[in-house]
């Protein structure tokens, strides 16, 4: 893509990642693909703001070329130390030796270990400015959204908040930056979630914080370090991260995540049956066979919902090893309060529900029902399997 004018004298200058499988060598991005998003702006003093990942190097200095040589830069902020921020940092300086690093003070000492720079940097305090010229910057601490030493930055004279990974997701950019521009932005909207449950959930008290801090801005576009630049609905895209942060204090939305797990195929069928009776309650059912969909996808639905269904057998005396790699990924990233029903096959003895219990009572989960049944199911087994769904769906949908 073209460097595209945001407003006068304002640019992005990002590029497209279509090539890396594994967002922090974790979340699986090879379909989605990813954006890192940069800008330059231009005034008696240049600066650019956020750099990328060390992909597309070529292509990332020459959309800045276009605008004004690097050399002519002033500036650059570092809102976030993270490599798929300033990953092309090193090269940067070789480039433009007189810029001066605009950083805070916790990532002083990030840029000192990743970079080994210590030469031309100025930390920025928390609400500290600084003019350009015609245009001005407003720096706002925001630790832990996502590491300890990131800030946001602010353009007071066009009311541009440049968010970093505050408010943004996952998916390249298809043709346009822009959310009014955008043909499917449920996509965005979509992988905006995902990113969230993947990459910021764990931190979500300080996005609320974040949020409260930035609330007397009037806010025109977000702009942040991965995905669509919100122009249009600017607030939106803030509610979004609002609500899904609260998901870490209160009971999600009126909606299950069922995730199974089978070796032979029994728990299967009494997931099917417990699946009708869910769908017979009304209430909305998300499915997700955990020895085929990766977890990053799961921790998404798992986030949101606020009841949750997990069948799988037993092991070896313990925990189907897929769910207990699924429910200990979402331990870490502390997915809490759910409303929660267990269901499994075993063989001589049980042991998958006893395991479950271990993981997910610390996280606050409340286990309403166990379902244990040994070898195969019966046409009762099914039967009440179904029945047990129903009630299970009903309950959810009767909460406050």
């Amino acid at each position: 893509m073209r460097p595209i004018e945001i407003r006068p004298g304002i640019y992005w200058v990002g590029v497209n990642d279509r090539l890396t499988q594994l967002f922090e060598g974790l979340w699986p991005i090879g379909a989605e693909g990813v954006s890192y998003n940069s800008y330059l702006i231009t005034d008696e003093k240049n600066v650019l703001i956020d750099l990328a990942k060390a992909v597309k190097t070529d292509e990332f200095f020459d959309q800045i070329e276009e605008i004004i040589p690097i050399s002519k830069l002033d500036y650059v902020v570092i809102n976030h130390m993270e490599p798929d921020h300033t990953g092309v940092l090193s090269l940067f300086k070789r480039m433009a030796p007189n810029a001066t690093i605009l950083i805070s003070d916790k990532g002083l000492k990030m840029l000192q270990a990743y970079y080994h720079i210590d030469s031309n940097v100025k930390v920025v305090k928390d609400g500290e400015e600084l003019s350009l010229g015609k245009k001005n910057l407003k720096f706002f601490y925001t630790p832990f959204v996502h590491w300890p030493e990131t800030m946001m930055t602010y353009e007071t004279t066009n009311k541009i908040l440049f968010s970093c990974d505050g408010f943004g997701g996952y998916g390249a950019l298809r043709g346009t930056i822009f959310d009014d521009e955008c043909q499917d932005k449920e996509f965005y909207i979509k992988e905006m979630l995902r990113y969230y449950a993947n990459i910021v959930a764990t931190f979500s008290r300080n996005v609320l914080k974040a949020i409260e801090k930035l609330q007397s801005l009037e806010i025109e576009i977000v702009a942040p370090s991965h995905g669509l630049i919100w122009r249009k609905e600017p607030s939106m895209v803030i509610n979004l991260y609002k609500q899904w942060a609260e998901y870490a204090l209160k009971p999600a939305e009126k909606a299950v995540t069922l995730i199974y797990g089978s070796m032979y195929g029994n728990t299967e069928r009494v997931m099917s049956s417990i699946l009708n009776g869910l769908t017979k309650s009304g209430v909305p059912v998300e499915v997700y066979n955990v020895t085929e969909t990766h977890v990053s996808y799961i921790l998404a639905s798992l986030w949101k919902n606020r009841g949750v269904v997990i069948g799988a057998p037993t092991y070896e005396g313990s925990l189907f090893p897929p769910m207990e790699d699924v429910l200990r990924i979402a331990s870490v990233k502390h997915v809490q309060n759910k409303t929660t029903m267990v269901f499994g096959s075993y063989g001589w003895s049980g042991g998958a529900s006893r395991r479950i219990k271990e993981i997910v009572e610390p996280l606050k989960w409340e286990i309403v029902e166990i379902f244990d049944f040994q070898g195969g199911p019966t046409e009762e087994t099914l039967k009440k399997a179904e029945e047990l769904g129903y009630s299970f769906g009903k309950r959810i949908l009767e909460q406050e």
